[in-house]
């Protein structure tokens, strides 16, 4: 499965943290992220990720266009709803895109532990139906 992974600057380390917990299983899977973000977790991991752009220069949108083509199965982004983001449209662009396509879509840790222990259960394969 294509999996995004997406984190806000505060909530990097929360990004991380997860990622290393469950390496295991994502190293199973192929791995996008934005810029920083998918540095710090191959760094901590060296786990293998393709990495777009930063959210604000554009990565959030570079996802949202491989939602739209249908060529991402899940998406775990950390935001922080405490911090005005710049690039705030593009984040609803994204969330919006991800409930127009049935994409995955966990935006807080107890969420991305519900969605990374169905990945591991097998529960997303309808994903792979969608593209056949």
């Amino acid at each position: 499965m294509k999996i995004a992974l997406i984190a806000h600057d505060k909530k990097k380390n929360d990004m991380v943290q997860f990622t290393t917990a469950y390496q295991h299983i994502l190293k199973n899977h192929e791995l996008f992220a934005t810029g920083t973000t998918g540095m710090r977790i191959s760094e901590a991991t060296g786990l293998s990720i393709h990495r777009f752009q930063s959210g604000p220069l554009g990565g959030d949108q570079e996802i949202g266009a491989l939602v739209a083509q249908n060529k991402m199965d899940m998406i775990i982004f950390f935001r922080d709803p405490l911090t005005a983001q710049p690039h705030e449209p593009d984040v609803s662009a994204l969330m919006r895109l991800c409930d127009v396509y049935a994409i995955p879509l966990a935006t807080n840790m107890g969420t991305a532990e519900v969605l990374i222990h169905g990945l591991e259960r097998g529960d997303l394969q309808w994903r792979s139906i969608l593209k056949q």
